[in-house]
């Protein structure tokens, strides 16, 4: 059901398409690469074996990491598709 000037379906376009940028800029994020470290840069805890499997060039123990993903960031709250119903924050 479209409403006011916009066709059906265009809502859930605008939808998807934050999804999918969002996505897109996770998955730009850089990941870490290397020899993974043993002790924890941060905190010197020792890193589990399977966690620097899991992740080579690991550089934090889990509890800095969920700190350091804990922390909040700006980001811009620019309307990039020039709609109002595009602003889902």
């Amino acid at each position: 059901m479209a409403g006011g000037w916009t066709r059906d379906g265009a809502v859930s376009e605008q939808i998807e398409a934050s999804v999918q940028d969002e996505l897109a800029r996770l998955k730009a994020q850089p990941r870490p690469v290397g020899e993974s470290l043993i002790h924890c840069a941060e905190c010197e805890e020792e890193i589990p074996q399977a966690r620097r499997q899991a992740l080579p060039g690991v550089k934090l123990c889990i509890e800095c990491q969920q700190e350091r993903d804990g922390a909040p960031q700006t980001r811009a709250g620019i309307n990039r598709r020039g709609s109002k119903d595009s602003q889902l924050k």
